[in-house]
């Protein structure tokens, strides 16, 4: 029940667009979110049964709301993302961005400089950008200056300075490089109509440049200077070239954004596109951390404003794979077919590679994030009391009855252990029967481990459905482990839980790595078993066969199958032919005893 002083706050709060942030008894910042309705958003945390046990915690603690009433949805997105940065609410998701961006600078003078720059100065330059990495400003500066001849002096090019004579040309205008503006070689409206065409490059317009080539090669061949014309040419071969590599779509997309999200258990990674004339111009992914369960679409809303806030994104329109809330001034697309759709989708291909190299490199610098992940997640999962760091599953094989015998496989931190495998041959039993095997076994394994101080388990899986998982647990009564160790079945048709005492079956979700670990024990076990049953048909067929003749071991059985390759080989061999094998004696033995029943 919410303090007095609480109830007053969620009554008076109004039914309008803003932000709340809510307060713990110290007076720290535990939460941020914005709401179409601040009554109707808050309200809802202190009326509705919470699946999350960390929106019930975070509830618990909050002692004070606060709320600004704003204009807009828009404004509402806006300063949720900036109060979520500034004060990093311990149940938000984090939003970090500790380094700057490069952008490609125009310079603000006559003949302007065009160069990669992390400094954004506010002296009228023109700034381009910011790029995700300095290899995409890298390529691009690379063709602008094939292209076009820039000066990357410094020199204050004033018409003043150049009539005077003040600068002479140096090794970049001897290298082809540079027109020589500095001593007034290269007219200011040529290197001007240069400069706009760099605009229209870095923007990702590459119309203008191609036809003003295009142009300039058909007016040096009709003037017959081929070599110039040739010149000309290989430009247009390397801007169609980069354009080629860099057009997605259709080119009449332009000054759109595109976004899409990939999610786990704990994180969500959201990829970003920004698309001019049909090229891709930018790219960036961020992981998200989750702390509330937020879903995809929450994920993504707050991930749209916060990265076209880092990236001072305009665009009017953004595709999305699904409906999100962008604000009242962007008009969100959901594209179902052809190029619209296709870029969608490109962008959620970029989502999952980055999503895999995020677990590639966790693997190697942080290799206990993952099983820590996957753990909890199972513990959640499964309603378990702590994480399942140490399971192990069982098996029954047997067919029509013969040579019972049960597997045991074990996983420490989802991975196999198979060091600590176990075979059981089944003793006590008579015929086939599943359940009366499944007690013995689970009795046998932890009678051993108690007896020898060996770690115990911290969840059993049993292979199959209600009348084995009674069996383990009947088990477990009798060592006195029950309630100590956790106890699961899986069915193996539709994928069933089984808990004891509990008729209802728990279902997981198909794409759930919880199940996807417990279907891998399963199958491992089946496995381990299957294998471990077919080499014991396989021996007992060989004693009924050859170890039953008197006189007869293992080792000369092995050696008699190296050399003939079946039983009805061996008793159809020579008595001289055995001979060379296994000697004279041991021949005359097999050789008489298959001869002596004829």
């Amino acid at each position: 029940m919410e303090t007095p002083a609480l109830e007053v706050q969620l009554k008076t709060l109004p039914n309008s667009p803003g932000v709340y942030q809510y307060y713990d008894k110290n007076g720290k910042i535990l939460y941020v979110g914005k709401a179409k309705n601040l009554k109707k958003r808050v309200t809802s945390y202190f009326t509705k049964r919470h699946d999350s046990h960390r929106i019930g915690v975070m509830v618990k603690k909050i002692k004070e709301i606060k709320h600004i009433v704003v204009a807009s949805e828009t404004d509402a997105l806006l300063l949720e993302n900036n109060l979520i940065k500034k004060h990093q609410p311990r149940f938000n998701v984090m939003l970090k961005d500790d380094k700057t961006y490069p952008w490609i600078c125009i310079k603000n003078e006559r003949f302007p400089r065009v160069f990669p720059t992390r400094k954004l100065i506010k002296d009228g330059s023109e700034y381009y950008g910011p790029f995700t990495s300095f290899k995409t400003v890298n390529t691009l500066l690379d063709l602008i200056k094939g292209l076009y001849k820039l000066r990357t002096c410094n020199y204050d090019l004033s018409e003043e300075k150049i009539r005077n004579g003040k600068y002479k040309v140096c090794l970049e205008y001897h290298l082809g490089n540079c027109l020589g503006p500095c001593e007034g070689k290269q007219p200011e409206a040529e290197y001007n109509d240069n400069i706009e065409a760099i605009r229209q490059i870095v923007k990702g317009n590459f119309k203008e440049s191609l036809q003003r080539f295009r142009n300039q090669m058909k007016t040096h061949a009709e003037n017959m200077e081929f070599e110039d014309a040739q010149r000309i040419k290989n430009k247009i071969e390397v801007l169609e070239n980069y354009q080629s590599k860099s057009t997605v779509v259709n080119p009449k997309i332009t000054n759109v954004d595109v976004f899409s999200i990939v999610a786990d258990e704990g994180y969500g990674y959201v990829n970003f596109l920004q698309l001019s004339h049909g090229a891709i111009i930018r790219s960036h992914t961020i992981e998200m951390r989750k702390k509330l369960e937020e879903s995809d679409e929450q994920l993504l809303e707050l991930a749209i404003t916060e990265i076209r806030q880092r990236f001072s994104s305009t665009s009017k329109e953004i595709y999305v794979p699904f409906k999100v809330d962008a604000g009242e001034d962007v008009k969100v697309t959901v594209p179902k077919l052809g190029d619209k759709k296709k870029i969608v989708d490109l962008s959620l291909r970029n989502a999952k590679y980055y999503r895999q190299e995020r677990f590639k490199q966790m693997k190697i610098v942080d290799p206990d994030r993952h099983v820590k992940r996957v753990m909890a997640q199972m513990k959640e999962d499964l309603r378990l009391n702590e994480e399942p760091r140490h399971i192990e599953c069982f098996d029954n094989s047997n067919i029509q009855g013969t040579n019972p015998v049960a597997a045991c496989v074990v996983f420490k931190n989802g991975k196999p252990s198979k060091k600590d495998y176990r075979k059981f041959n089944i003793k006590t039993v008579e015929g086939p029967d599943d359940f009366a095997s499944m007690e013995e076994v689970v009795f046998r394994r932890y009678r051993r481990l108690l007896n020898e101080g060996e770690d115990l388990p911290q969840l059993i899986i049993v292979d199959g459905g209600k009348g084995q998982l009674s069996s383990g647990v009947k088990a477990l009564e009798t060592l006195g482990l029950r309630g100590k160790i956790a106890i699961i079945g899986i069915a193996k048709r539709l994928e069933e839980i089984f808990y004891p005492e509990d008729s209802i079956p728990l279902y997981l979700d198909k794409k759930s790595e919880s199940l996807k670990i417990i279907q891998q024990l399963r199958n491992e076990a089946h496995r381990f078993g299957i294998t471990f049953h077919r080499n014991k048909r396989s021996k007992s067929a060989l004693n009924t066969e050859l170890e039953d003749i008197k006189g007869i071991g293992e080792k000369t059985v092995v050696e008699l199958l190296q050399q003939f390759r079946s039983v009805k080989r061996v008793k159809e061999a020579k008595e001289k032919d055995l001979a060379e094998v296994i000697g004279v004696s041991k021949a005359a033995l097999i050789y008489n005893h298959y001869h002596d029943k004829k």
